[in-house]
C-alpha cells in the first residue's frame, strides 16, 4: 500500500502489475482506498471514504464525475461463460450519490445513482438518467436515457421532466467546485500544502 503524496491520506494499492491512474486535477479524499487497474478522469472527485477495487477486472471513470462519500465500485472478470467480464465503466458529468454500491455495470454521461442505491453487473444507466435512492437495478437491466427508475427491483417510475435534468447538471457542477475547496482543505489540514 502506498500514498501519493497528491492525495494525502489516500491508500492506493497496486495489484497484478496494475496502479491506479488519477488525473491530476481529479481530488481523491482520505480516507478512500483505490485497488487495481482504475483511471479517475480529470476533474472528476471521490470524496470520503470510498472503495474502488478493480482488483479482477476494469473501473473507468470520465471527467467531472464524482462518487459520494462511502460507496462501493467493483466489477467482474471474464469467465468460460461470460467472455466479456463486467469492468465498471461510468462516463462525464456522473453524479454518485452516498453509500452507493455499483457494481461492473455502465453510467453514460449526465446519469445519476441516488444515495444507497445498487447497480448491478450489465446493467445500463442511460444519459440523463436517474436511479431513485435506496433502488437496486439488477443484473442486465437496461434504462433508457431521461427515465427515473426506483423501487427494489427497480422499474421506470416515468421520464424525467427538463428541470430535473437542470437539477442533476447544477449538483455536477457543484461538486466540481467543491472538490477544489475540499483538495485545498485537505492539503492544509495534512501539511502538504
Amino acid at each position: 500500500m502506498s500514498q501519493d503524496p497528491r492525495h494525502p491520506g489516500v491508500n492506493i494499492v497496486p495489484i497484478y502489475g496494475k496502479t491506479p491512474k488519477i488525473h491530476d486535477t481529479a481530488f481523491v479524499a482520505p480516507g478512500c482506498t483505490l485497488i487495481g487497474d482504475i483511471e479517475i478522469g480529470a476533474g472528476s472527485s471521490i470524496w470520503y471514504n470510498c472503495v474502488l477495487r478493480a482488483d479482477v477486472f476494469t473501473i473507468r471513470i470520465g471527467e467531472r464525475t464524482n462518487v459520494q462519500d462511502g460507496s462501493i465500485l467493483h466489477c467482474d472478470p471474464p469467465r468460460p461463460d461470460d467472455p466479456e467480464g463486467s469492468p465498471l465503466v461510468i462516463g462525464d458529468d456522473v453524479l454518485i450519490g452516498h453509500m452507493a454500491m455499483v457494481h461492473g455495470c455502465t453510467i453514460h454521461d449526465r446519469g445519476f445513482v441516488g444515495l444507497g442505491a445498487i447497480a448491478m453487473n450489465k446493467a445500463v444507466i442511460a444519459s440523463d438518467s436517474m436511479l431513485a435512492a435506496g433502488a437496486m437495478l439488477t443484473e442486465r437491466k437496461v434504462m433508457g436515457e431521461r427515465e427515473l427508475w426506483a423501487g427494489r427491483p427497480a422499474k421506470k417510475l416515468k421520464d424525467l421532466s427538463d428541470g430535473a435534468i437542470a437539477g442533476m447538471k447544477v449538483g455536477t457542477t457543484h461538486y466540481a467546485e467543491n472538490a477544489k475547496h475540499h483538495a485545498a482543505a485537505v492539503r492544509e489540514a495534512m501539511g502538504s500544502a
